[in-house]
Formats: C-alpha cells, sequence, structure tokens
C-alpha cells in the first residue's frame, strides 16, 4: 500500500497542498489542466486518501445515518430513496437500519453518536426525544421523518395523519359504507393512532356509522391476511361493510383473503381502503384506494433540512408537515 501523502502528491504535480485538497474535494475550483497534472501524480504516486483520518479532522463523518420501522415496507424503502438521492447530491452516503425494537433502536443511535455522522434521520420506535436533543446539542443534526417531532425540540418530516384517516373513512362513508373495521396493530405508534383519531372523527359526523377495531400483531401482509380471514367467516350481519387498513401491507393481506374466501366481494360486500400508495397498491388483483404520502419527497426533504442544521446549528428546529391525498381505485367504486 502507498504511503505518499497530499503533500508529497503536491510536490510531484508543481502545485500547493491546498490545490491537491481543491481537486480531491472540489475539483470544479481547479482548473482542468491543474487537474489532470495532479491526477497524473495520484496515479503516479499510487496515493489514496486516509478518508477516516480526514474525517476525524473535520469532526464529522460524511455519511448519514437512517433508522426506519422496517425497510422492507415499501413506503420506507422510497422514503430511503428520496434520502439517498439527496444525500449524493452533496457527496454523502447512507447508513440504513431497522427500528423494529428499542434495543436496536438505541443501539444504531450508538453507533451513529461514536461515528460522529453528518446527522441523523430517524422514525422513533420509542420515546427517545430526549436523546435526539442530546444528539443535536452535541453538533449532529436531527431530523424525525415520518412523525411529527414532540415538543418541537427537534426538527421533523411528517404527513398530517389525522387529516389522511379523515380522509380515509370520509371517502368509505361517501359510498355508503357505515359499519367500518379499521385494521391495525401498534396502536401505541404514532402515526396509527393518528390514523385512527382522524377515522374516529369522521365516524363521529356521520350518525348512524360505526368504528370497530381490529388490532393485528404487525403492520404485515401475513397479519392483515389473518384478519380478512377472519373478518370474512364472519355472518353477513355481523360482519363491517369496509375496512380501513392502517397501511397498504395490511390492505394487501385483507385483500388476498377476501379473495381467497371466494364468497366475499370486494368492493360489492367489503369496500377496502389502505394507506401509503406503495406500488403494490396499484398492481393488486383488485387495485386497491389508498391515502398516498409523497414518501421520496418526505425523505428529500428531511436531508435538505439536515444539511441546513449542519451548516448552521444556531438554526431553529422545523416541523414540516405535508398534507395526505386521497386515490380511488376499483376496492372501493366500480
Amino acid at each position: 500500500m502507498s504511503t505518499a501523502s497530499v503533500r508529497d502528491v503536491a510536490q510531484h504535480a508543481g502545485v500547493s497542498v491546498g490545490t491537491v485538497s481543491n481537486v480531491l474535494n472540489h475539483p470544479g475550483k481547479v482548473a482542468p489542466a491543474t487537474v489532470a497534472r495532479v491526477q497524473a501524480s495520484i496515479d503516479a504516486l499510487d496515493f489514496s486518501r486516509n478518508d477516516a483520518a480526514r474525517q476525524l479532522r473535520a469532526g464529522r463523518s460524511r455519511s448519514i445515518g437512517l433508522v426506519v420501522y422496517d425497510v422492507g415496507n415499501p413506503f420506507f424503502t422510497d422514503l430511503a430513496r428520496g434520502v439517498e438521492d439527496r444525500a449524493s447530491d452533496e457527496g454523502l452516503t447512507v447508513l440504513i437500519g431497522n427500528s423494529d425494537s428499542p434495543a436496536r433502536e438505541s443501539a444504531y443511535l450508538d453507533l451513529f453518536e461514536e461515528q460522529r455522522m453528518h446527522g441523523v434521520l430517524i422514525t422513533p420506535q420509542s420515546d427517545i426525544i430526549g436523546r435526539l436533543e442530546r444528539l443535536r446539542a452535541r453538533g449532529i443534526p436531527v431530523v424525525i421523518v415520518d412523525r411529527r417531532s414532540e415538543g418541537a425540540s427537534v426538527s421533523s418530516v411528517s404527513l398530517d395523519d389525522v387529516a389522511g384517516g379523515r380522509m380515509a373513512v370520509e371517502h368509505l362513508l361517501s359510498v355508503g359504507r357505515r359499519r367500518i373495521a379499521f385494521v391495525a396493530g401498534a396502536l401505541t405508534i404514532r402515526q396509527v393512532s393518528d390514523r385512527l383519531a382522524g377515522a374516529s372523527a369522521a365516524v363521529a359526523e356521520h350518525g348512524g356509522a360505526t368504528l370497530e377495531i381490529v388490532e393485528i400483531p404487525s403492520l404485515t401482509v401475513l397479519s392483515g391476511r389473518e384478519a380478512g380471514a377472519a373478518l370474512a367467516a364472519r355472518p353477513p350481519a355481523v360482519r363491517p361493510d369496509a375496512v380501513f387498513a392502517a397501511n397498504d401491507l395490511v390492505a394487501v393481506g385483507v385483500l388476498q383473503a377476501l379473495v381467497m374466501q371466494g364468497d366475499v366481494d370486494v368492493p360489492d360486500d367489503i369496500a377496502l381502503i389502505g394507506y401509503d400508495d406503495i406500488d403494490f397498491a396499484a398492481a393488486a388483483v383488485v387495485p386497491l384506494s389508498s391515502i398516498r404520502q409523497p414518501s421520496r419527497e418526505i425523505g428529500e426533504t428531511a436531508v435538505q433540512i439536515l444539511l441546513e442544521e449542519a451548516a448552521d446549528v444556531a438554526l431553529e428546529p422545523r416541523q414540516v408537515v405535508f398534507q395526505p391525498e386521497l386515490v380511488v381505485r376499483a376496492s372501493t367504486v366500480r
């Protein structure tokens, strides 16, 4: 391995150390001929810059830490792609982890603090606002994604899930449904409880409508399928005539169960609406109505806020809230 230093490269190319640094980090500031001369010296000396040492001197790495509930959920996959696209524009890399347990969430935050990340984006699994405030106080910008920051002490980028839940159920009510089931797991998750709050408010404003909460172990296709099978097995008189699923994965599972049952028609017997509008929603055997979140834009906006706070630690935290959009398909209206 070469032991050549930046100073060796500068001497070989006949330029200053500062010019070599600009070629490595900001080549657009250097004349093309000079860039070519420095690159030739780098190749001749087999120079490899020590990024770890450079980051240590700068006090911050060139990576962003992203922690989400489940990167296997297409919503979070799209959000992560938005994060990655915006980060790459700035020459930053993204390290992604799942916060599917408080212990794992805490371990990632320990790692990101130890590595002096350029910033941290997180969808919290537990009540960790104090921990996030400490990261911010240590000069590591933090932005909460897909959930509003409690107390507004840390920046966040989220969707108005109360409005989204209301929108979903108002749509079901508008097509004549009155016995509505909300199929959801982990009601302690803020996004889920907000969607339930919006759904409850919509039902309360329509006389004769009811809202049943069907709790499931997790927000997955399998849990949705089990819930759908249980609903389909009920006698028609006590079966809901509409289902609002807490996310599209759950909705896909419910739909699979209803279709496999054979004698329950979607949407005639049970209208079905999901949440997130992932790609699978439009591609389902009965295309799913859903509440759309701008997942990539949420990720891109979160990175932009993080970059601004990294450049100016005096900036006050901001709360950016996107509005949901109703997407109507064949699962609620023929």
